[in-house]
């Protein structure tokens, strides 16, 4: 004779679900953090691009302008592998003496010198004339005349942009040796070219000591 345990009845196992910690919430799709992530990443390189693209659309435009120098110190012109420089528009006493002259002292602000060119074309070439400045971008120019944006910092210094050149070593030290030798008897020796374009953008393209050129 047979005996049979009767049956029992086993627990249904559930699997198991472990939460997805990466999961995103249903409110959050994925393409939105890819957006999220890349919109600043190409506005920032937007911005990096763009300096470049408007000093090439400068240089290509451009009219060119002769800027009389400031007498430098030779021993301190040379910052790495930057030249820098001053210009004689970048003195607020002299710009004080024109029209509207006030705005280059005034700090943490913009404001358009205007340039008159020479009468006479020499080499090396003569330095245009400032006559006067104003607080929006002047209309109306004389043929002879251009605009250059200036900007006042909050410490009052006057820049335009262009005060700072990079050459090769070669140039620069021959550079810095010629103007250490030619300031002692002429201080105002060296003029720098540039391109200005039509909303009052520069960029430098030449430095010129006495007679001799130096492309940048």
């Amino acid at each position: 004779m047979i005996f049979r345990l009767p049956k029992r009845d086993q627990p249904e196992v559930q699997p198991s679900v472990q939460p997805d910690k990466f999961t995103l919430p249903p409110q959050m799709p994925t393409r939105f953090w890819g957006w999220w992530f890349w919109l600043p990443l190409l506005f920032q390189t937007g911005l990096i691009l763009a300096v470049p693209a408007q000093d090439a659309y400068t240089y290509a435009t451009g009219r060119t302008v002769t800027l009389q120098t400031a007498p430098v110190d030779p021993y301190d012109l040379l910052r790495g592998y930057s030249q820098t420089l001053g210009y004689e528009i970048s003195d607020a006493a002299q710009l004080e003496k024109l029209p509207n002259g006030e705005l280059a002292s005034k700090y943490s602000s913009d404001f358009y010198l205007v340039l008159e060119a020479p009468t006479a074309t020499t080499i090396p070439p003569q330095p245009w004339k400032p006559i006067k400045l104003s607080a929006t971008q002047p209309e109306n120019l004389s043929p002879n005349q251009v605009v250059l944006q200036g900007h006042v910092n909050q410490y009052g210094q006057i820049t335009y942009g262009l005060e700072t050149y990079y050459m090769p070593e070669a140039q620069r030290q021959q550079i810095n040796a010629e103007i250490s030798r030619i300031q002692q008897s002429q201080s105002q020796a060296f003029v720098v070219e540039i391109k200005v374009d039509s909303t009052g953008n520069a960029v430098p393209t030449s430095l010129w000591v006495k007679d001799q050129n130096y492309r940048f």
